[in-house]
């Protein structure tokens, strides 16, 4: 897998997150315990910090990034799906991305919150705790997210994890 320092900016992934081969991670980003990087993601920490928390997963295609002002932050128990953009936001513990959505600088998706497919969330925007964020820019609707979806989604993530850092072998060499 491509693991790249940038000058002193070297990454640190704990020993149990599970980076796919195909995933890139350069400069300033850490990975916390159990989490899962998937194909084609890319998490560049060149301009400022990527902390991704425990038990996180950042999916396919995804791309994670900073500005020179705002860190990029995902906490624990996460979901990141596939073809995401994060940018100099915060993804507060227990809370989801959904596929094709991008969330901006200083945004903060807050603990138990859902950003709903291809949303986008502009700058400065607070998506509360417990609420679902729709629509391009995003729209928020208090008190809509669906806690078990995240739970299962996460459940799921962990045992994908774990299945690919004990079962996937390259076959075409």
């Amino acid at each position: 897998m491509p693991i790249y320092a940038l000058g002193e900016q070297v990454p640190s992934i704990h020993p149990t997150a599970y980076v796919h081969p195909d995933a890139i991670v350069i400069g300033s980003v850490t990975i916390g315990a159990d989490s899962s990087i998937w194909p084609g993601a890319v998490l560049r920490g060149d301009d400022g910090a990527i902390v991704i928390g425990e038990r996180t997963s950042i999916q396919d295609g995804t791309v994670v990034h900073t500005t020179p002002f705002s860190h990029t932050t995902v906490g624990d128990d996460c979901v990141i799906g596939h073809v995401v953009h994060l940018e100099g936001c915060i993804i507060e513990n227990f809370s989801q991305v959904s596929s094709g959505s991008i969330v901006l600088h200083r945004a903060v998706i807050s603990s138990g919150a859902i950003v709903a497919a291809n949303a986008v969330v502009l700058n400065d925007t607070v998506v509360p705790p417990g609420a679902l964020a729709v629509g391009a820019p995003a729209t928020i609707k208090e008190g809509r997210a669906r806690k078990q979806d995240i739970e299962v989604a996460v459940a799921a993530y962990l045992h994908k994890g774990q299945r690919f850092r004990e079962q996937l072998r390259r076959i075409d060499q």
